[in-house]
């Protein structure tokens, strides 16, 4: 084994802190009183009053608590200590700039409820992140109130929804409630459209890892599809060449298409959803453009759309007045308004502004990368997988000849055949320092590893991962016992995943005080 990045914890084993407790111990020393005692319930009503002693909290110095809370801190692993090649989930390095500008103390601490005249400035850096976004992906309707990625999709939907409503009229609206998905798709597609009122057909891929188009065409005869939820990149990394092909075949049929933008970190600066034909797209903040990801948000979704769509966007709207008409221009009389004016909209789906953070985060980043920075993160996201694919070629099944973009997906087809499978390879890599990859997605691909490096990972990084990649494919032919035990330098080795996910267990109980004398004795 040559691993080259981890190194072992110091102290792997750590107690909880109630384990730790020691009696008589305390975080604090207080002099003698020199006032006179007042009684407690002087104070406190007796009925607020615990009568228990804090039986059971545990009894620690400081230096316990820090040193129990620092020591627990190392443990996790972050886009700031390495390479998190998750695919299809976006995770590049959040620069600190980033951080800086959202930290803002007139953006931080605004009120959400302040006055619009007292909000001008963070009106204003929405309405140009907004416009930033229309150029990006080139549909100029644009709401930024969606909190994360599910939930711009779902907007999305609901826009086509209400398209669809107010085009056809109730009755006809009902008879096209058929939301074509591809099987390479997220998860959360499916469900999006079923939530939204939509029942959904699937459409198969290609042996090339495509949209089938002659499938299209068949699902599409049948004179009731509202719309196409379509992936590109596609998650199994390739790009849907056919793109203008397929949505014509789409508009024809009387649907839209909407573009699921998660793997939009593909695309920034070289190529538009709306130039493709895409009639809507959801984007995530926290993927493509460096806002904070992982630990359940706050993420943003913001919602993008054609002219036609634009009435049917969630309200309020931000809008520039100059001389009290709506104006694109850049003069200094401006002023930024919530307009709610908009009949058709389907509503709010957000309180207040949204995520207003991540805004901040998302257009730090864009202004800093600029035009051509942009462009340049692009490319190298998409160099970065195709040096991954190609260091691991020789080593691992590629099922798809396709060059890959932002994003490549391998198999275990070949250590299977000595009993390793995708699950061990992901634990043995983490043994190499490595955050594991996504794996068993796409669902279409039998026993997938599916890489996303981003532009945010170097060379010598990628030479590791290829290398690690690379020795445990050596490892699964010649001692395969090494792979199928791994993780060997964690605290904890395999979990019965299925049991932690569905029976956790979260609150520690003291052990029956019986029991404790007895394993005290022995």
């Amino acid at each position: 084994m040559s691993i080259t990045k981890v190194t072992s914890h110091i102290s792997p084993n750590e107690q909880l802190i109630f384990e730790r407790s020691q009696p008589g111990r305390a975080g604090f020393s207080l002099p003698p009183l020199d006032v006179d005692e007042t009684p407690l319930e002087e104070m406190i009503p007796r009925e607020l009053q615990r009568d228990d002693a804090l039986a059971g909290m545990p009894e620690v110095t400081e230096v316990d608590v820090i040193r129990h809370f620092t020591r627990i801190s190392t443990w996790n692993y972050s886009i700031d200590l390495g390479m998190y090649p998750l695919g299809s989930c976006t995770m590049k390095y959040n620069s600190r700039l980033n951080e800086k500008v959202a930290r803002i103390a007139g953006f931080a601490n605004l009120h959400p409820l302040a006055a619009e005249a007292e909000a001008q400035g963070a009106l204003e850096v929405i309405y140009e992140l907004q416009q930033h976004l229309a150029e990006i992906t080139g549909l100029p309707g644009i709401s930024l109130q969606p909190a994360a990625g599910a939930h711009g999709e779902m907007t999305g939907i609901m826009i086509i929804r209400a398209f669809i409503d107010a085009r056809d009229g109730k009755e006809k609206s009902a008879q096209r409630r058929t939301m074509l998905i591809p099987d390479s798709a997220h998860g959360t597609n499916p469900a999006s459209a079923h939530l939204s009122g939509f029942t959904v057909k699937t459409i198969k891929s290609t042996a090339e890892g495509l949209t089938d188009l002659d499938h299209l065409r068949e699902l599409c005869a049948h004179g009731e599809v509202a719309g196409l939820m379509l992936t590109n990149p596609n998650t199994l990394g390739l790009f849907e060449k056919n793109i203008q092909q397929i949505c014509d075949i789409v508009h024809d049929a009387g649907g839209l298409v909407y573009m699921d933008g998660a793997n939009m970190n593909a695309l920034v600066g070289v190529a538009r959803p709306g130039d493709m034909g895409v009639d809507v797209i959801h984007l995530n903040l926290h993927k493509t453009f460096s806002t904070p990801h992982g630990g359940g948000g706050p993420g943003s979704g913001p919602c993008c759309c054609t002219k036609e769509l634009e009435p049917f966007l969630p309200v309020p709207r931000i809008v520039q007045l100059s001389n009290g008409e709506v104006s694109t221009g850049s003069g200094s009389d401006r002023v930024f308004k919530l307009d709610f004016n908009y009949p058709q909209s389907i509503g709010r789906v957000k309180a207040f502004y949204g995520n207003y953070g991540m805004m901040l985060r998302a257009l730090a980043y864009i202004l800093t990368h600029g035009r051509d920075g942009l462009r340049e993160a692009t490319e190298a996201a998409v160099l970065n997988a195709r040096y991954i694919a190609h260091g691991l070629v020789s080593d691992y099944e590629k099922p798809f000849d396709g060059a890959p973009m932002h994003e490549v997906v391998f198999t275990d087809k070949r250590q299977a055949r000595k009993g390793v499978h995708t699950l061990d390879i992901a634990k043995r890599l983490i043994d190499y320092g490595f955050h594991p990859m996504t794996i068993y997605f796409p669902l279409i691909v039998s026993g997938a590893m599916l890489i996303e490096p981003t532009e945010s990972v170097g060379h010598q990084e990628l030479d590791q991962f290829i290398e690690a990649m690379r020795s445990i494919a050596k490892e699964a032919l010649e001692d395969p016992e090494l792979v199928l035990n791994a993780p060997h330098s964690t605290r904890i080795g395999r979990l019965d995943e299925a049991a932690a996910a569905r029976k956790p267990v979260l609150r520690w109980k003291p052990a029956p005080a019986e029991s404790h004398a007895t394993a005290t004795q022995s």
